[in-house]
Formats: structure tokens, C-alpha cells, sequence
């Protein structure tokens, strides 16, 4: 590391510490040459590959300007777009690549956004997935429905090796009359 006041090539690490939860490094140098210190920060970056090919860093901010557009008049705070765009931030940065297709990071909004805000998510993804006809929209409403549906299914369901419940919906009843114990003369 070549120091920035004498422009001596060398420097030596006096002291580091990880900062942002491990984001960037801070380390503390002196240059052997004329005894000054400074600090320097690394950070991982972390570039998207857009369609036509040119390569930017990503952004965060981009992220949040999105979801924000497609929230645009829903009951959306700006800490659940925050946290959105931490967990794709999150899943991007977990998939080890130092570059990744644009794409990529859509897939990675669309998940949590459906999770944030139905109609939101159907914006979004009518221009990330580049919607051109009403079929479109129906199919991806139809999506949604089965995914409601499937959700209200498994929330209907008695835990796993739980007694079913009896007509009352006593589940010790059904306990009873699952061992034959109901009904059965005294």
C-alpha cells in the first residue's frame, strides 16, 4: 500500500478491525519511510452484470428505489423495504460470486417482495419479467392464489402426531375414541 503522503510503496499493518458486521475491514498503516499513519478500508465488492453487458457495482440504494416504485400507494413502511433489501443484499452476497447476471438479483427481490406485499410483487414482476398481455398477469395471479391456497391447507392441518380432533373439536375426545376408550361399556 503506497503511502499517501511521502508516496513510499511500502507500508506496514499496525492494527485491524472488522466494521458493518464484517463488511468492510479498517486497517491501520505506517509507512516506514516517514513514520506517518493512516487508515484503509476494504470492502468485498460486489458487481451485476446488466443485459447489455456493462458491469456496475451494486447498489442497495438501486434495490430501494425498485421496491419503492412498486410499492408506490401500498401500506409499505420504509423499514420493510429496508429489510427487504438487506435480505437480498444477504442472498446475493451469500452465493460467493464477485460478479452475478442482474437476473439474479431480481429473482432474489421477487421472493421477499411477495412475502411484503402481493400487489406490489405483481408490479414488479410485470416489469422485471416483462409482461405483455393480460394472460400473463392471469397466470401469475393464478400463482398467487395457489401458493394462498396451499398456505391456508398446511395451516389447516393438525400438527404431525397430533390425536385428530373429535367432531367438537375436543382433541382429547378424539384421543379417546382414536384408542377405543369411547364408548366403550363401564
Amino acid at each position: 500500500m503506497r503511502c499517501p503522503y511521502c508516496r513510499h510503496a511500502d507500508s506496514r499493518v499496525v492494527d485491524s478491525r472488522e466494521a458493518d458486521d464484517g463488511q468492510l475491514i479498517r486497517r491501520r498503516r505506517s509507512c516506514p519511510e516517514c513514520g506517518k499513519r493512516f487508515t484503509t478500508v476494504e470492502e468485498a465488492v460486489l458487481a451485476v452484470v446488466k443485459r447489455s453487458g456493462v458491469t456496475e457495482p451494486f447498489s442497495r440504494t438501486k434495490i430501494i428505489g425498485g421496491v419503492r416504485k412498486a410499492c408506490q400507494g401500498r401500506p409499505v413502511d420504509e423499514d420493510s423495504i429496508a429489510l427487504l433489501a438487506q435480505k437480498v443484499e444477504e442472498t446475493v452476497r451469500a452465493k460467493g460470486a464477485a460478479e452475478l447476471p442482474s437476473h439474479e438479483v431480481g429473482l432474489a427481490i421477487l421472493g421477499p417482495l411477495r412475502d411484503l406485499d402481493e400487489v406490489a410483487y405483481l408490479r414488479f414482476a410485470s416489469v422485471y419479467r416483462s409482461f405483455d398481455s393480460l394472460a400473463d398477469f392471469e397466470r401469475e395471479i393464478e400463482t398467487l392464489r395457489a401458493a394462498a391456497r396451499a398456505r391456508e391447507g398446511a395451516a389447516a392441518e393438525p400438527p404431525t402426531g397430533a390425536p385428530p380432533a373429535a367432531p367438537g373439536g375436543d382433541p382429547a375426545a378424539g384421543a379417546a375414541t382414536a384408542t377405543g376408550l369411547r364408548g366403550a361399556p363401564a
